[in-house]
């Protein structure tokens, strides 16, 4: 936390200097335009040339000042966003709030475990991860976090992470950039639709009126500056005229082009300055340097071609004004041509350019995670194995206070499926979400809650909260068994980590009881592995069947001094202990 402290200040004190340097400049590009209007008031009065040379400094004056004022703002708006992150990630470390967006608009309730372990909404696993300010940043880490890697794929991430967990200014820098962008869903779609969007090249015809008739008026106007002769006036009326015709022939064309791209230029510029930050910087890792290869097009860095297409964007915004487009438009077509170009570029880049936004999602998503791993120093990176054998020592949720949690030492092998008893608020279900949890980040390349991890990387399919669907007219129990049914499905294909806590709860105890006992047969039978937990110690007995494969864990509480203990911690065996009667005698219920 206190490299984060020592940040906040030390980028407070560089924003300090520059807003008393912006302020300046903008107090003395405001003297110079008083100045300017002055010397041009003193020229007209007086006659005297020195007032037109004075003019003319102080007008280039101005404009200098004005490149000034614009990078100093935009040096303010990268040292407050660099601010906001140090202060947010303090914020966050002193757990006064997550202030960090949920991901919620990605939560997936038919998703094997996407709704189960809180992998978004408030308090998430997204949202305690989530490091990104673009829309594609934020997709994929979603994505990530709801899909398997494969063994060599989670490697690389391993090596990317580490890396990056080291590059803590530049990835600061990175979020930085893409925060002052305010990307968002729209614009990124908005882009990718135009990408793909069908534009016709111009005809053959088109493309040489486009170059005729500014020829025509640019040769009308050197022969009016040469000879003075009022004719060519007339010429560069009627030629001016017949170009806002021909534009007109174009204006339906433009506006399809551009439409809904409002300020799009802003975005693609943010852009480029991201992809020109990765571009930029030496990596290591075999992942990172495979991504910034893919940052390479034609022998030019992308971000190179993103400035082009946003300075051509920003060309075409000129059609909304009325005064440049007459006049632009008029003399030389300036929007056609704009059209011809977008057009071209679009035909060469169109395949590409969902390509290096996706590398800005990346990096977005291992930045995430390597501040997950830098935020955690104690988290390990898995050792990964094919032999289907799964254990954890110290095992824990990463998202409970390091402080109070509390680790538990967890094999599955060689028995490969754990009956798991315990009263109520004892921890059974926490611990089911801490093997899932773990699970998932394990399957993303991301270090986990262990001091030690060696796992078969598995899909995840998990039966623990459902909810009524009323849309659906289903009911909890209907729902459930749908959920069970999907679980056993994807058993067909693939062995896969199953988590079930409580199942069938909306039936009565005998046929609970039955229909739990025949799940889990017909689970192990399938070659999962994973945990069910479970009230009914008959289900425990399932054991005596099927001893190589099942073993049976218990959290036991303590009653002591008239109070509850619970130690969470796992232990052999059938849960003795119970809280419920304790519970509701000392509370008055019964």
């Amino acid at each position: 936390m206190e490299i984060y402290k020592g940040n906040s200040q030390n980028y407070s004190k560089e924003l300090k200097s520059i807003n008393k340097r912006y302020n300046s400049i903008s107090f003395i590009r405001l003297i110079s335009v008083l100045l300017f209007l002055g010397s041009l008031f003193y020229y007209i009065k007086t006659s005297e040339s020195v007032f037109v040379f004075m003019a003319a400094i102080l007008f280039t004056g101005f404009i200098i000042l004005m490149r000034i004022h614009s990078k100093l703002s935009f040096q303010k708006k990268i040292k407050s966003a660099l601010v906001d992150i140090n202060e947010n990630e303090i914020t966050y470390l002193e757990q006064k709030s997550i202030p960090f967006e949920n991901g919620i608009e990605f939560n997936d309730f038919h998703h094997p475990y996407a709704y189960d372990l809180d992998i978004f909404g408030d308090h998430s696993l997204f949202q305690n991860l989530n490091r990104t300010a673009t829309f594609i940043g934020k997709k994929t880490l979603a994505k990530q976090l709801l899909t398997l890697l494969p063994n060599d794929e989670i490697l690389k991430n391993h090596e990317a992470v580490q890396e990056l967990k080291e590059k803590l200014d530049w990835r600061q820098e990175f979020l930085a950039l893409a925060k002052v962008g305010h990307d968002n869903e729209t614009f990124y779609k908005t882009l990718l639709r135009w990408s793909v969007f069908n534009s016709e090249p111009l005809s053959k015809g088109a493309v040489f009126i486009s170059y005729l008739f500014p020829a025509l008026f640019l040769s009308c106007l050197l022969g009016y500056l040469v000879t003075s002769n009022i004719v060519f006036l007339s010429y560069l009326s009627f030629l001016f005229v017949c170009n806002l015709t021909i534009l007109g022939y174009f204006v339906k064309r433009i506006k399809v082009e551009i439409a809904q791209a409002d300020n799009i230029n802003l975005i693609i510029s943010q852009y480029g300055l991201l992809v020109q930050k990765i571009e930029n910087e030496s990596f290591q890792s075999e992942k990172l340097i495979a991504l910034q290869q893919k940052l390479k097009f034609q022998n030019e860095k992308a971000s190179v071609h993103l400035e082009q297409l946003a300075e051509l964007f920003s060309k075409m915004d000129s059609i909304g004004n009325f005064v440049t487009s007459i006049l632009f438009n008029g003399t030389f077509l300036f929007n056609v041509h704009v059209l011809k170009s977008m057009i071209a570029w679009k035909k060469v880049h169109a395949e590409v350019l969902e390509e290096w936004l996706e590398v800005i999602g990346e990096f977005e998503m291992l930045n995430s995670l390597a501040n997950f791993s830098y935020n955690n120093p104690e988290f390990v990176y898995p050792t990964l194995n094919t032999n289907y054998e799964i254990g954890f020592s110290n095992l824990s949720h990463p998202l409970l206070n390091p402080k109070t949690r509390v680790g538990n030492e967890v094999l599955f092998y060689p028995q490969s499926f754990m009956i798991l008893t315990g009263s109520n608020m004892s921890g059974k279900s926490t611990f089911l979400r801490s093997l899932g949890v773990n699970m998932v980040l394990t399957g993303m390349g991301s270090p986990v809650c262990a001091s030690q991890a060696n796992v078969h990387p598995l899909p995840v399919l998990v039966s623990m909260r459902l909810s009524d669907s009323l849309s659906d007219s289903e009911s909890y129990f209907f729902a459930e068994i749908k959920r069970l049914k999907q679980i056993m499905d994807e058993l067909e294909a693939n062995p896969a980590f199953v988590l079930l806590d409580e199942i069938l709860r909306g039936t009565n105890s005998d046929d609970k009881r039955n229909g739990t006992i025949e799940v889990v047969k017909k689970v192990i039978a399938k070659k999962a592995i994973g945990a069910i937990a479970t009230h009914d110690i008959e289900v425990c007995l399932t054991t005596n069947e099927f001893p190589d494969i099942l073993t049976n864990k218990c959290f036991e509480v303590e009653i002591s001094n008239n109070e509850l203990h619970f130690d969470y911690t796992l232990r052999d065996g059938i849960c003795k202990n119970k809280s419920a009667t304790f519970l509701m005698k000392k509370m008055g219920v019964i």
